[in-house]
């Protein structure tokens, strides 16, 4: 759900996608389940929830994957 209308807004993947980039600002490159440790750490999120974040940040450019497995933030 990408604009909740009847829940929480920190629910939503527009929030969680921004929680997920403030922890790539920290640290640009990261392998993808230390990223997810450390997000689960400013936010209780749950797996899934952090990949669709992850499939957001990915389809407006502000961030990918490499052939590594690691999150990289896109200038």
């Amino acid at each position: 759900m990408l604009l909740p209308d009847n829940i929480h807004p920190e629910l939503s993947i527009y929030y969680n996608g921004s929680v997920v980039l403030m922890e790539l600002k920290d640290n640009s490159k990261q392998k993808i389940l230390d990223l997810y440790q450390r997000v689960r750490n400013r936010n209780e999120m749950s797996y899934p929830v952090f990949i669709l974040s992850l499939d957001w940040l990915y389809l407006i450019d502000a961030a990918k994957i490499d052939e590594n497995g690691c999150v990289e933030l896109c200038s």
